[in-house]
């Protein structure tokens, strides 16, 4: 996180148990592309209306992740004997609860909509659990982690000084 409340994830770890894997490469970029979007979507997705329609056309107003801004994507497949399940959308509904997370753990303030560009103002203050002042913080490693029953979402952050 820079000092202007701008947020910039460097590195995503996914670990799925979803039963027999398949086809491991489809899951993996099933994890790359949908953590993407999602964190596309927590950074930057804002729609707005206006007079009824929606603002944004195309990509020129509603903004993408660029590829260098893409942080670096580990999927870790786990070993596992039963059925094989289904993944889905999974790991775009994982992200935004794990870089909220990571921003609360980073900040000590706690973003409860989404963009999160939209809440810079309230970061650009950081505060810390104990009550010390932090000047900046790198969001280094979100972790998304994913249960095997269901593939229900759970998010979990880790920040590295």
């Amino acid at each position: 996180m820079a000092l202007d409340g701008s947020i910039r994830v460097h590195r995503l770890v996914c670990a799925a148990d979803c039963g027999i894997v398949v086809n491991p490469d489809t899951l993996a970029a099933q994890f790359e592309g949908g953590t993407l979007f999602g964190l596309t979507a927590a950074l930057y997705g804002a729609i707005t209306l206006k007079n009824g329609r929606v603002e944004q056309s195309n990509f020129h107003d509603y903004r993408p992740m660029r590829m260098n801004e893409c942080p670096v994507v580990d999927v870790h497949l786990v070993k596992s004997t039963e059925a094989p399940g289904g993944v889905g959308e999974t790991p775009t509904s994982a992200i935004a609860p794990a870089v909220t997370n990571a921003i609360f753990a980073a900040t000590g303030v706690r973003i409860r909509t989404l963009p999160t560009r939209s809440r810079s103002s309230e970061i650009v203050e950081p505060r810390h659990e104990r009550g010390s002042p932090m000047t900046t913080m790198r969001l280094s490693r979100v972790l998304v982690c994913l249960a095997a029953a269901g593939a229900i979402p759970l998010g979990a952050a880790e920040v590295i000084r």
